[in-house]
């Protein structure tokens, strides 16, 4: 694959969804994300691929008959957090279309269907739960459940989807042969274009309610105050702390705050920890250590704190027969873990499943500088269509 093809298939849709930070505000079924949907019909349309909808929001262009027996799904999703990359995703759903193009540009007819797939709402950056295309097609949440999960404006996901999500696939270990899912690097690994993934670490979000007595800014005294604020930082510091101990990592990035005024003593503060680690056993004794030095903090300020569960993800080791065989394929590509959640996570434990990953020069992801050299991008499609080649 030139990079030349990339280049011009990728600028199709670069601009969609960026905003002055140079980031993407990519929301699951939200106007970008809703013209990126129209972009993928339209890119199946050209290559005569008909396109189905699982009735949970996952598109399907398929490569020969829809849904038969032991299709191999390529793909990734759309969706973006908050003022993210833009490779985060959508690399994966262009590398898909592309590697389809070369394959049939080759001449190789599939033995089985192949479909490029675009799940919806993997980062969970709308309705809170992360990989929720995936969980629903896999039966891992109920559908009735998706349907009442709510934006910050109040829409629930089954308004935002039109009706009540389908549930998961029937038959799916059958009908599902493969999925293998190319994805930029997030963190700094590879000293090659492309490798493989051996493993997911575990990791879960957890909601913090901090409560306490909003009051005057100017007249109440310090000795008198239950600030929440308070509980909430020493929190913050307290997962830092907890995760450098562990090896693990953990993230207060998320913070609400009631009423929100510069002049108030807040009475509300409601903050997101995200925990991960190489092992669940680590992963929930950060959690736990967290949680702990949070009440007790808690006591001191006079406030309280309730913790919520609100996703947890297992930790997830890939076929490993499948990633030793793509690594050959490959020309020994290097195996490696993240600590990244990927779609593929979920799928991995009812169907054979792999990743690719696109080397990522900076390592940075989730930010507006995330990147991608597009000759390793084009490297990435070629990886990809070998892949394909060798499992269809």
């Amino acid at each position: 694959m030139s990079e030349k093809v990339f280049s011009a298939l990728w600028a199709e849709i670069e601009s969609i969804g960026r905003v002055s930070s140079g980031g993407y505000m990519r929301y699951a079924l939200d106007t970008p994300e809703l013209v990126l949907r129209d972009w993928f019909r339209n890119q199946a349309d050209r290559r005569d691929m008909p396109v189905t909808d699982d009735g949970n929001g996952n598109l399907f262009a398929w490569w020969g008959d829809p849904w038969g027996r032991g299709a191999v799904l390529t793909g990734s999703h759309f969706d973006s957090v908050p003022h993210g990359g833009g490779y985060d995703g959508p690399l994966g759903i262009v590398s898909a279309f592309l590697a389809v193009d070369q394959l049939r540009a080759a001449g190789h007819k599939p033995s089985t269907p192949v479909a490029v797939v675009a799940f919806v709402e993997e980062e969970g950056g709308r309705f809170g739960l992360p990989c929720l295309g995936s969980r629903l097609l896999t039966g891992a949440i109920d559908p009735a459940k998706a349907a009442t999960l709510t934006d910050r404006d109040g829409i629930t996901y089954g308004e935002a989807l039109g009706a009540t999500p389908a549930g998961p696939l029937p038959g799916l270990t059958g009908r599902i042969g493969a999925l293998v899912e190319l994805h930029i690097e997030q963190g700094r690994q590879l000293e090659v274009p492309v490798g493989v993934a051996s493993a997911i670490w575990p990791h879960g979000r957890w909601r913090f309610d901090f409560t306490g007595h909003g009051d005057h800014a100017g007249t109440t005294r310090m000795a008198d105050r239950r600030d929440p604020m308070l509980t909430f930082a020493y929190t913050v510091l307290a997962a830092n702390k907890e995760a450098r101990l562990n090896g693990a990592h953990a993230t207060m990035a998320r913070v609400e705050v009631e009423p929100n005024a510069t002049n108030a003593i807040p009475s509300l503060v409601r903050g997101w920890l995200d925990a991960r680690a190489a092992d669940t056993a680590t992963m929930d004794a950060v959690v736990e250590a967290v949680v702990k030095r949070a009440t007790e903090r808690a006591g001191r300020d006079g406030t309280e704190v309730a913790v919520t569960a609100e996703s947890l993800s297992a930790e997830v080791t890939f076929d490993t027969a499948l990633a030793s065989r793509l690594s050959a394929m490959l020309g020994d590509a290097p195996i490696l873990p993240t600590s990244a959640g990927h779609d593929a996570g979920v799928l991995s434990a009812q169907v054979p499943t792999a990743m690719l990953f696109v080397r990522n020069p900076t390592g940075i992801s989730h930010s507006p500088a995330e990147h991608a050299e597009h000759a390793d991008c084009a490297a990435g499609v070629d990886a990809l269509a070998t892949v394909l080649r060798e499992l269809t």
